[in-house]
């Protein structure tokens, strides 16, 4: 092994030569053994994640919903998931998103204008520079917002 040629004093280039592995792997394996006094795998921090919750093909699934609706909440990705008989709680769901880079973020706000708003606009504008007496003839009504899709507020996508 290359801990004991490096014992018996052979130099980097010689050990990966002869164990046919690159000299930085050589390198870093001799390292370690120095500053711990073992080759073996350190432990890692942090707990382990847990494999099995969710299949690969599940995991797809979601992708898959996901790219075709961008709007769905995982809410309705859990539901989606019951009807297939697999339980998983809403963090799992958000936890495979993030780490697919499926982030949510804020959609850019549209204006929309359909034809009939441009053709609005296009009266007001005309209608812009009237005098006092024309504005007297018009019946005015009481002010209202009309919102496309809901609440004009953050969407996330």
């Amino acid at each position: 092994s290359g801990k004991n040629l490096h014992k018996s004093g052979s130099s980097l280039g010689a050990i990966s030569k002869r164990l046919k592995v690159p000299s930085s792997s050589v390198q870093t394996i001799v390292h370690k053994y120095k500053h711990y006094g073992t080759t073996q795998l350190s432990y890692r921090s942090g707990r382990r994640r847990i494999l099995c919750v969710l299949s690969p093909r599940d995991e797809r699934t979601l992708l898959r919903k996901v790219q075709i609706n961008p709007r769905t909440t995982a809410k309705d990705l859990v539901k989606m998931l019951e009807e297939t008989g697999t339980k998983v709680p809403i963090s799992t769901v958000k936890r495979v998103l993030y780490r697919h880079n499926l982030k949510g973020s804020s959609a850019r706000k549209n204006p929309l204008l359909q034809n009939h708003h441009k053709k609005q606009t296009k009266v007001c504008n005309c209608t812009w520079d009237k005098d006092h007496t024309f504005w007297r003839n018009v019946l005015w009504s009481d002010e209202t917002k009309t919102e496309l899709f809901g609440h004009n507020d953050h969407r996330y996508v």
